[in-house]
């Protein structure tokens, strides 16, 4: 089953922000595109058109939402299929939900792909009302058995479409584990992310090793409040904050690094770890969400309990310090992302969307 001639309509975000559902958005248009599918994106973060409008916290959403409902309702009028990029909370109330009854009215099949690892506690509170949007669809994607485990529990059944991970752009940069133990955390600058507890485990780690340094490649409303936690240990002269950086310039950080952190409190099938493995940088990660159900402890990955910096701290340790085991998860988790090619995932995407059309 290829993609060839079906006509996509693609509703997500994009960067910038450069995020994970936004980078997976954007690499799905062009993967589609590459096989030949005809794409067409409705943008659900696109800017504010006056620019002036995203000064108005009152009127911003109707400037933002008019644009996107008229958008979406000439895609669904020349497409075959809608796939909507969707999350929890009011992303879900705003855009996905609306999406999928526009395309009701429309007449044009529909398939969610739900990601995001505070589905549960979403669900809690909203089962009812997404179980009725839900039934106006023609499938839940989701990209993990950890999330297909959360739906079932709400009473609806989604298939497994995993992430892709681009091999070409994340790479290897080949050698060994460098004396100078450069640590990397990509994730958002926010409470969920918790990189509190990872500059405090790199606080251990370099009292062990002076030469290591720590890089954090992210954004958000806690810089400040990290910034001072990093004076206040005197770390200063080997913390580095990169700010944002878009997918070549993370692909290029990988290459440098020598163990990637994952300090989240809540994670579904996080990219940063895809991403981590198929750079051949090992990865010490929090035991949540989804992410035991994409590598497995001692293995692929090295997990630890989350908010607990000496935990994460040694199991830093035990990889710096015993080189074999680090060779071992490197090449373990090089073979795991083989799982995640486009190769692997474009079949299983054909087969969901030439299901949907013909149940129309």
């Amino acid at each position: 089953m290829d993609l060839a001639g079906i006509r996509v309509g693609l509703v997500g975000p994009l960067p910038p922000p450069a995020g994970g559902m936004a980078n997976q958005t954007r690499q799905l248009a062009e993967l589609l595109r590459s096989a030949q599918a005809q794409v067409t994106l409705v943008q659900t973060n696109a800017p504010y058109r006056p620019q002036w409008a995203g000064r108005l916290p009152g009127l911003r959403a109707v400037f933002r939402l008019l644009p996107y409902l008229a958008a979406l309702w000439r895609t669904a009028g020349h497409s075959d299929v809608l796939h909507i990029m969707a999350n929890s909370g009011w992303s879900w109330h705003l855009f996905a939900a609306p999406a999928i009854w526009i395309a009701r009215l429309r007449g044009i099949p529909v398939v969610v792909n739900y990601r995001g690892g505070e589905a549960a506690q979403f669900l809690q509170g909203a089962q009812a009302v997404v179980r009725t949007s839900m039934a106006a669809t023609a499938g839940l994607l989701v990209p993990s058995a950890f999330l297909q485990e959360v739906f079932a529990r709400f009473g609806m059944q989604a298939a497994i479409v995993p992430n892709i991970i681009d091999l070409a752009r994340f790479h290897p940069r080949g050698g060994k584990l460098a004396q100078s133990a450069h640590i990397v955390v990509a994730r958002n600058l926010e409470p969920l992310y918790d990189n509190t507890t990872a500059i405090r485990a790199f606080q251990t780690v370099q009292a062990q090793w002076p030469l290591a340094r720590l890089t954090i490649a992210g954004s958000g409303p806690q810089e400040a409040a990290l910034r001072q936690l990093v004076a206040d240990l005197g770390l200063q002269a080997c913390v580095h904050f990169t700010g944002r950086l878009d997918r070549d310039a993370m692909a290029a950080l990988y290459r440098e690094a020598d163990i990637m952190l994952n300090p989240s409190l809540a994670d579904n099938m996080p990219n940063s770890v895809l991403e981590s493995m198929a750079s051949g940088v090992p990865v010490v990660s929090t035991d949540v969400g989804g992410v035991p159900y994409m590598v497995r402890h001692g293995v692929t990955a090295l997990l630890v309990p989350p908010a607990q910096p000496q935990a994460m701290a040694a199991a830093c340790l035990r990889l710096l310090d015993d080189t074999g085991l680090w060779a071992r998860l490197q090449q373990a988790g090089l073979a795991e992302v083989q799982r995640y090619t486009w190769g692997q995932v474009a079949p299983l995407l054909a087969a969901h969307y030439r299901q949907a059309i013909q149940a129309k």
